[in-house]
């Protein structure tokens, strides 16, 4: 892995991605950065799977410094906590094309993430029904075929990449312990050359 910033770590070995690649670490890090530090036991009754099982993942997700041990959240000083290192995990595709290797590690990722944005829409829509008529109404889903330059797709993905950061910002002022409205809304866009 190369360095990371406050709050990105850059996958850059094809190992390291074939440790992310695994659902269940996938989705325990998106817990410990959406929840905050947790227990195996909590992780473990969100994802039902057995702490031990999810101690293991934690200790893979732990050798690739994307989660480190946290401060406890109680006073069992016999648990022990997680937290994510950083907020978001990156790599560059486009730099790994000389490197089969590494290549082939990046695409099993991104199956793998690919998966489970398909999963977690899927609960989406079998929750609907279930959910406030205005924030169905809210949310968006669709797509655009479109017709760019290589050089139009870079601007629209620097374009794309600041109009998220904005979002995040206004995310991080909502302070999860008071009720002002915000609840946990996903984002995900793709952009890409058409195969």
């Amino acid at each position: 892995m190369s360095p990371r910033d406050a709050s990105r770590t850059t996958l850059s070995s094809a190992a390291s991605m074939r440790v992310l690649a695994h659902p269940t670490r996938l989705r325990l890090l998106g817990l410990l950065r959406e929840r905050g530090p947790l227990t195996a036991a909590q992780l473990g009754d969100v994802v039902d799977e057995a702490p031990g099982t999810i101690s293991y993942h934690l200790g893979k997700l732990a050798s690739i410094a994307l989660i480190e041990p946290a401060e406890a959240q109680s006073t069992d000083h016999r648990e022990r906590w997680w937290k994510a290192t950083t907020l978001l995990t990156s790599w560059e595709p486009a730099d790994l094309l000389d490197d089969p290797d590494k290549l082939a590690a990046s695409s099993v990722l991104q199956k793998s993430i690919a998966q489970a944005y398909a999963a977690r829409f899927t609960d989406y829509i079998d929750a609907t029904p279930a959910l406030p008529r205005e924030w169905v109404a809210a949310g968006a889903s669709g797509d655009r075929s479109l017709r760019l330059t290589v050089e139009e797709l870079g601007t629209m993905r620097a374009e794309l990449e600041a109009l998220v950061t904005r979002w995040v910002d206004a995310s991080a002022a909502h302070d999860p312990a008071t009720a002002d409205g915000a609840e946990p809304v996903v984002l995900v866009y793709q952009a890409n050359r058409r195969p």
